[in-house]
C-alpha cells in the first residue's frame, strides 16, 4: 500500500528549512512570467477581448521584420523595450490561449486514465509507449534561437575583429586611391586580414558547436532516470523516453520529469514549485481539483518541481517543450541578454582592450610623428600610404586576438580532462573557480564514509549485546528489536533480487535506514508475523524521529514504532525492556546508565539510535481513526510519549581508504577540510581523526572559541580608547576593525602551517558573535557537528564574509540552501536528483578523491593560460612593435614587415599556444596555497616585466642582430650605415640600386623572422614552467612529457619556408629567401635564453626570499 504521511501537525522539513531551499532554487525570470500567465488564465471573457485588441498589429508584423529589427534595431533604446514588452505579451497570450484548453485537472482519476487508453495497474504497454515517441518526440526542452543573426555577426565583427575591419579598409585605402603608384602589397594585407577573420569567425563557430557537443556528452553521463508503469511493470526509463499517458513514480528527493497529472498521492505529498513559482512555501500535491486555474490546481504537478516529502503516482499530460516549463523557458530565452562573463573571461578581455588601447595610441604616435616630422624634415623617406600602413600594422600585430579562443580551448580541454576522471562539470566557467577553493565543507555519510552502516550493538537495560548474538536471538526482546527496525524504515530491498535471500539482498535507502533493515533481515530465529503500515512520519532535522503506526495478524490494535535521537525521545520515554524481553520502569540510574553508554559508544566513533515502542492497551485511541488517515496522522504525532525503550542502538560506518590520502593532499595545497555532520560532536571527532580531518593531540571547543573572540574584542577596545585618548595618529585611516581583521587573516595564513583542531556543535553556534566566527574562520580543522541546514548554510556564508572561496559537497534536499550559497556545490552521484541537480559538479563514481582531480584542473586552466600568454606576448608585442619603432625614430628600413608579423601572430605560434593550454600540471601544482582571484591577477606588473623586461628583449635583441649581420654578411653594409639612413637608403646609397637595397632589407626581413621563429621555440620550452627545471620536466620522457610540443618546430620551419621561399610571396609581400647560415645561427640565441630563463628558475628556488623570486611571474 502506499505510505500515508501527512503535514498538518508534523512536517518532515520545517518552515524556515523550506523557505532556505526554495528561496534558494527559485528562478525570478520565470516565477515573475508564471504569475503573469496564471493571471490571464483566471481573466473572464470580456478581459480576454480587451487584451486581444491591443495586439493584432503586431501579430500582423511578417517574420522577415522581426528578423531585420533585431538585427538592424534602428529604434530608438525606448522603442525597442516597447517592442520587446510588446512581443512578450503576444507569446503570454498565445500560451494562454494553449493552456486554456487543457482540461486534464478538471477530469476525475478514472476519467484520466480514460482519456489516456490505459489501466492503472498495467500502464502503457512498451509497443505503445514507443509509439507515441514516435509521434511526440522526445521529453527534452528544445529551444531555437532567434538570434542566431546576431551571433553570426559577432563572430566576424565582434572583439578584437572590429579593429581588424578597419585596418582592412586602410589598407584598401592605401592600395587605391591613396598610394601613388598603387601598391599591391597593401591589396594583399586586406585580403589577408580579411582570410583571418574569416578563420576566426569559423573557429568561433566550430568552438561553440564542440563545446556545446562536450558540454551535452557531458551531460550525458549523468545516471538520471524515471521509475514507470509498463506492461504491469514497474521500469527505470529515461526522462526523454518519457511519453503522455505513461504512469509515473515518484518519492522524495525526485524531480518531476514531465507535466503530470496526480493520481495517487500520500497523505504528505509535498511539492517544491519555486523553480516556476517563486513561492517560498511548498504546495500539498493531491488527486482532486483545488482549482480551475490549470497553473493553480494541487492535482498537477509541473516539470521542473521536487517532491521534498511523500510519495505519488502521476499520468504523464504534456511532455518537453509542451510542458508549462518549456513554454516559459521559450519565453524567457527569448528575451536573455548576453552572458555573463566569467573572471578569467573579464581578465582576458581587459589585457586585450589594453593592448588594443596601447596600440592605438602607439599607432598614433607614429603617424603624428610622420606628419609633424618625417614629413618635413625628411621627405621621400615615407609616403602617406606607407605611414598609415605602418600605423595599421601596429595595431594589427599588437594584440594577440588568439586569446579568448585559447580560453575557450583551455575550459574545453579541462573539461574533457575531468570528464575522463568520471567528474560531470555543468558548466566550464566553474573550473576557474575551483583553482581559488580554500575549504571544503563534506558531509561525512557517504562523502568521508564508505556508506555502509552496519549495525554492531545493542544496549537493552541490564546489557549491550553484540549485533552478532542478536542475530540468533529469538526471544521476545530481539522481536520488538526487529519489528522497530524493520517496520520503522524507509529503506527497501532490491526489488531487481526477489529470488536471493532476504540477508543477500542489497538495501536500498538512508544509511541508517539501510543499517537497520540488514540487521533485521540477518535475525532468522525472529518468528514474525505479518503486519500492516497503517502511518509513517518520516524523519525530520527538526523533529529528529521517525514514526510509523502498525498493527499485526496477533494484535488488530494499532501501536507505534518509534526511532531517533537518544536526547529526543529518552526524555518521552518511561520504560525499558531488559535483555530477555522484560518490560520495566525506567529509573535515574538506568537513564545515566543509558547516557554513559551513549557517551562512550559515540567517543568510539559510533552512531547512535534510540528504538521505541508505544502499545496503549485497551484504550486505545487510535483504533477508530485507522480509516481516516488525517486524524490518525494528529493523534499519533499528539502520543509520542510514555514510550518503551526497546534499544539502543550502534553503528559504525567506516571510512573510505582513500579519505587520508586526499585529506592530506588538501591540506598540502593549503585547502581546509572541514565536516558537517548531523551526528555527536564525539561520533564525528572520531571518524574525523580517522579521516585525518582531525591530526592535533589537543582540540578546542566552543569555550577556546568564546576565549579568544573575548580577548579580541578586549584588543580592540583598548585600541578605541588609545585612538580616543590621541594616542593614535588622526590621518589614519584603518579602523582597528580593520586591522583585527587583517591581522586575523594573517594568522589564518599561519594556522595552516602550525594546525589546530576545533569541535563545535550546532547549538553553540547560536548567537556567535562576529569576533567568534573570526576566532572559528583561524583554525585549519574543523568538525561541525550536530548542525541544522540553517546552520550549514551560516558556516558558508561566515566562511565566505571572511574571503574564503568555498567548495560544499550535500547529498539530499536539505543541502540545497548551502550548495547554493557556496562557490561551488559537489554532489555523489548516488544522491538525490534534486542535489544533482542544484550541483557545479558531480563525482559519478561517488569518489571523493575526484574533487582532488577536479582542484587540480581548476589550478591547471589558470597557470596554463599564463602559460600561453608569457609565450604569445613577448613575440607578438615588444619583438614586434620595436622593428617599426626604429623604422620612425631610428630611420632604418623596417627590419620586419607587417606580413611575416601577422604570419607570426596566426600561423606560426598557433601550434605551440595549443600544446601548451594542454599541458600537464607542474609537480608543484597541489603544493601551493590556492588563489585569490581577488590578490592574484592573470596578469600584473610581474607578469608583463617577465614578458617584455626578460624574454621580450632577448627575442628582440636576437632577432636584430640577425637582421645586422645579414645586411653586412649579404650586403656588405655595416650597423653604422642603417641608423638614421631615413630618405638616404635609395639609389646609389652604399653603392647599390633601390631594387637592390630592397632586396637586400627583404632577405634581411626574412633572417630577422626565422630568428624570432626559433627563439619562440625556447621560449616555448621555458614557458612549461614557472619554476620547475626544464630537465625536470622536459618534453621528451617522463610523466609529464609533452612530445607533440616538437611537432612545432618543424611546422614553423615549414611556414618559414613556405612564405619566403615561394617567388609569388616574395613579389607580393617582399619577402626574400632565408639564407641556409640563418637556420641555425640564431639557435645559440635560443639556447641562451632557455641557460638564463633557467637560472632565474633555480635563484626562485634556491633564494625564495631574494628579490628575483620576488618578481616572479
Amino acid at each position: 500500500m502506499v505510505t500515508l504521511t501527512s503535514h498538518f501537525k508534523q512536517p518532515p522539513i520545517s518552515n524556515d528549512e523550506l523557505q532556505l531551499v526554495r528561496a534558494s532554487r527559485a528562478t525570478m525570470p520565470l516565477a515573475a512570467e508564471f504569475r503573469t500567465l496564471s493571471i490571464q488564465l483566471g481573466e473572464d471573457e470580456e478581459r480576454q477581448t480587451q487584451r486581444a485588441r491591443r495586439l493584432p498589429k503586431f501579430l500582423r508584423l511578417p517574420r522577415w521584420r522581426e528578423l531585420l529589427n533585431e538585427v538592424l534595431p534602428f529604434k530608438s533604446p525606448h522603442g525597442q523595450q516597447e517592442r520587446q514588452e510588446r512581443q512578450r505579451l503576444v507569446a503570454l497570450t498565445r500560451i494562454t490561449q494553449q493552456l486554456r484548453g487543457c482540461q486534464f485537472h478538471r477530469d476525475t482519476v478514472k476519467e484520466i486514465y480514460a482519456r489516456m487508453g490505459i489501466l492503472p495497474e498495467r500502464g502503457l504497454d512498451v509497443e505503445a509507449a514507443e509509439s507515441r515517441l514516435v509521434r511526440h518526440g522526445a521529453n527534452v526542452i528544445r529551444w531555437r534561437s532567434r538570434r542566431q543573426i546576431l551571433r553570426v555577426l559577432g563572430w566576424f565583427f565582434g572583439g578584437f575583429n572590429r579593429f581588424l575591419w578597419l585596418s582592412v579598409i586602410v589598407f584598401f585605402l592605401c592600395w587605391k586611391p591613396i598610394g601613388n603608384p598603387p601598391q599591391t602589397g597593401n591589396m594583399a594585407l586586406g585580403i589577408v586580414i580579411i582570410v583571418i577573420i574569416c578563420m576566426q569567425a569559423l573557429f568561433n563557430a566550430w568552438q561553440e558547436w564542440m563545446t556545446s557537443r562536450a558540454l551535452e556528452s557531458i551531460t550525458s553521463m549523468k545516471p538520471e532516470c524515471a521509475v514507470v508503469v509498463r506492461s504491469g511493470r514497474q521500469l527505470s526509463v529515461s526522462p526523454a523516453a518519457l511519453v503522455p499517458g505513461d504512469i509515473v513514480v515518484l518519492r522524495a528527493g525526485d524531480l518531476v520529469p514531465a507535466d503530470i497529472r496526480l493520481v495517487q498521492t500520500s497523505v504528505d505529498l509535498m511539492l517544491d514549485r519555486s523553480v516556476l513559482t517563486g513561492v517560498a512555501e511548498p504546495t500539498i500535491g493531491t488527486t482532486e481539483t483545488t482549482s480551475a486555474n490549470y497553473l493553480e490546481t494541487c492535482n498537477m504537478a509541473m516539470m521542473g518541481s521536487a517532491i521534498v516529502q511523500g510519495e505519488c503516482r502521476g499520468i504523464v499530460v504534456a511532455t518537453g517543450n509542451r510542458t508549462v516549463l518549456g513554454r516559459l523557458n521559450k519565453l524567457v530565452r527569448r528575451q536573455e541578454t548576453a552572458p555573463k562573463r566569467t573572471i578569467l573571461q573579464l581578465e582576458v578581455r581587459r589585457l586585450v582592450n589594453g593592448l588594443t588601447t596601447l596600440s592605438l595610441v602607439v599607432a598614433a604616435i607614429f603617424i603624428l610623428l610622420w606628419a609633424v616630422w618625417l614629413r618635413t624634415s625628411f621627405p621621400g623617406f615615407m609616403s602617406v600610404s606607407d605611414a598609415l600602413a605602418n600605423g595599421v600594422g601596429v595595431l594589427v600585430t599588437f594584440v594577440p586576438g588568439s586569446l579568448p579562443i585559447s580560453l575557450t580551448l583551455a575550459l574545453t580541454a579541462i573539461a574533457k580532462r575531468m570528464q575522463r576522471n568520471q567528474v560531470l562539470i555543468k558548466n566550464l566557467t566553474t573550473v576557474e573557480t575551483l583553482g581559488s577553493i580554500s575549504a571544503i565543507c563534506c558531509e561525512k555519510t557517504g562523502t568521508l564514509t564508505q556508506r555502509q552502516m552496519v549495525v554492531t550493538r545493542v544496549a537493552y537495560a541490564d546489557a549491550e549485546v553484540h549485533a552478532a548474538q542478536v542475530h540468533v536471538d529469538g526471544g521476545v526482546a530481539a522481536r520488538r528489536v526487529y519489528e522497530t527496525a524493520a517496520w520503522c524504515n524507509s529503506a527497501v530491498l532490491d526489488p531487481e533480487t526477489p529470488h536471493l535471500p532476504a540477508a543477500e539482498r542489497e538495501a536500498i535507502g538512508d544509511a541508517t535506514d539501510c543499517a537497520l533493515l540488514r540487521l533485521a533481515t540477518h535475525m532468522r530465529a525472529v518468528q514474525v508475523p505479518e503486519h500492516s503500515t497503517l502511518l509513517t512520519i518520516p524523519f525530520s532535522l527538526r523533529s529528529r524521529w521517525m514514526l510509523t503506526v502498525c498493527r499485526t495478524e496477533e494484535m488488530q490494535d494499532p501501536f507505534v514504532l518509534i526511532k531517533g535521537a537518544p536526547e529526543t525521545l529518552l526524555p518521552r520515554c518511561t520504560e525499558i525492556q531488559t535483555v530477555s524481553g522484560e518490560i520495566v520502569a525506567i529509573s535515574d540510574e538506568i537513564r545515566s546508565k543509558l547516557r554513559e553508554t551513549q557517551q562512550r559508544w559515540a567517543c568510539e566513533g559510533c552512531r547512535l539510535l534510540l528504538l521505541c515502542r508505544r502499545d496503549f492497551g485497551k484504550e486505545n485511541p487510535l483504533t477508530e481513526l485507522v480509516d481516516s488517515p488525517a486524524k490518525l496522522f494528529v493523534a499519533a504525532g499528539e502520543n509520542v510519549s510514555h514510550l518503551t525503550v526497546v534499544g539502543l542502538v550502534g553503528m559504525v560506518d567506516p571510512p573510505r581508504p582513500e579519505i587520508p590520502g586526499v585529506v592530506d593532499t588538501f591540506r598540502k595545497a593549503g585547502v581546509r577540510v572541514f565536516m558537517t555532520t548531523g551526528d555527536y560532536a564525539h561520533t564525528a571527532a572520531y571518524v574525523a581523526r580517522q579521516c585525518r580531518i582531525i591530526t592535533s593531540a589537543t582540540v578546542d571547543g566552543i569555550d577556546q572559541v568564546l576565549d579568544t573572540s573575548e580577548h579580541t574584542m578586549a584588543d580592540e577596545k583598548r585600541k578605541e580608547e588609545i585612538d580616543e585618548a590621541g594616542s593614535a595618529p588622526a590621518s589614519s585611516s584603518v579602523s582597528s576593525d580593520e586591522l583585527s581583521r587583517q591581522e586575523s587573516r594573517a594568522d589564518s595564513q599561519h594556522t595552516l602551517a602550525t594546525p589546530r583542531s576545533l569541535v563545535v556543535s550546532g547549538p553553540e553556534l547560536r548567537g556567535l558573535s562576529t569576533a567568534a566566527w573570526d576566532a572559528i574562520a583561524l583554525y585549519e580543522e574543523i568538525v561541525f557537528a550536530r548542525i541544522t541546514p540553517e546552520q550549514k548554510l551560516q558556516i558558508i556564508e561566515e566562511l565566505r564574509a571572511r574571503d574564503a572561496y568555498v567548495a560544499v559537497t550535500g547529498d539530499d534536499v536539505n543541502d540545497l540552501p548551502a550548495m547554493r550559497a557556496a562557490h561551488v556545490s559537489v554532489a555523489m552521484g548516488n544522491g538525490s536528483e534534486v542535489a544533482k541537480a542544484a550541483a557545479d559538479l558531480v563525482l559519478l563514481d561517488n569518489n571523493f578523491s575526484s574533487v582532488v582531480v577536479a582542484i587540480e584542473c581548476g589550478r591547471l586552466v589558470f597557470i596554463n593560460l599564463k602559460k600561453v600568454i608569457i609565450y604569445l606576448l613577448p613575440m607578438t608585442n615588444l619583438s614586434e612593435i620595436v622593428p617599426s619603432l626604429l623604422n620612425v625614430v631610428l630611420g632604418l628600413p623596417i627590419p620586419l614587415s607587417t606580413f611575416l608579423m601577422l604570419v607570426i601572430n596566426t600561423i606560426s605560434d598557433v601550434w605551440a599556444s595549443v600544446v601548451l593550454i594542454n599541458e600537464e600540471p607542474e609537480t608543484d601544482i597541489m603544493l601551493t596555497p590556492p588563489r585569490n582571484p581577488k590578490r592574484e591577477k592573470l596578469v600584473d606588473a610581474k607578469f608583463f616585466l617577465q614578458a617584455y623586461g626578460f624574454i621580450g628583449m632577448i627575442q628582440t635583441i636576437s632577432g636584430h642582430i640577425m637582421f645586422f649581420l645579414c645586411l653586412y654578411l649579404r650586403g656588405g653594409i655595416a650597423p653604422k650605415h642603417v641608423f638614421l639612413a631615413f630618405n638616404k637608403w635609395t639609389d646609389g646609397y652604399m653603392g647599390k640600386s633601390k631594387d637592390e637595397l630592397a632586396r637586400l632589407v627583404s632577405i634581411a626581413g626574412s633572417a630577422h623572422f626565422m630568428a624570432l621563429v626559433i627563439m619562440q621555440w625556447g621560449n616555448m620550452f621555458v614557458a612549461r614552467t614557472r619554476t620547475v627545471s626544464v630537465f625536470r620536466q622536459n618534453p621528451l620522457w617522463g610523466p609529464k612529457s609533452n612530445t607533440l610540443l616538437l611537432v612545432a618546430i618543424p611546422v614553423s620551419i615549414l611556414v618559414a619556408l613556405f612564405f619566403n621561399e615561394i617567388r609569388w610571396f616574395n613579389t607580393v609581400f617582399l619577402t626574400g629567401p632565408i639564407p641556409v647560415e640563418f637556420f641555425f645561427l640564431p639557435i645559440p640565441f635560443a639556447i641562451a635564453l632557455i641557460a638564463c630563463e633557467e637560472i632565474r628558475k633555480l635563484v626562485v628556488r634556491r633564494c625564495p626570499n631574494s628579490w628575483v623570486a620576488r618578481l616572479a611571474w
